[in-house]
């Protein structure tokens, strides 16, 4: 272990690692006012965590408040931070095209 720098720090920088990808999922979830957060932990606890569980209108409820979240973004700004090299901006924030149509 003496020969290989670095190595006794590793659980902290999984530790802040971590603690990064917790202030972007609050940043994406406070997107949500109060009252479509409490309603999106009640169709996740009412489906179980599987949408086959819910019914139409509650599945197309969850599917707005989830989009609303941008999970997308989220997906890309967290491999971005796991990464090690910078990530091309397709990669964490989708196409171009796709995001020209978001902004409209």
């Amino acid at each position: 272990m003496a020969r290989i720098p670095g190595l006794k720090r590793l659980p902290v920088l999984k530790l802040l690692a971590i603690c990064e990808i917790a202030l972007l999922a609050r940043t994406h979830i406070s997107r949500l006012e109060p009252d479509e957060r409490r309603r999106l932990i009640d169709l996740l606890r009412k489906g179980r965590g599987r949408p086959k569980n819910l019914s139409g209108p509650d599945r197309e409820e969850l599917g707005q408040l989830l989009s609303k979240t941008e999970p997308r973004l989220f997906a890309g700004l967290v491999a971005d931070k796991l990464s090690p090299v910078p990530l091309p901006r397709r990669v964490t924030h989708g196409p171009r095209r796709r995001r020209e149509r978001q902004a409209a």
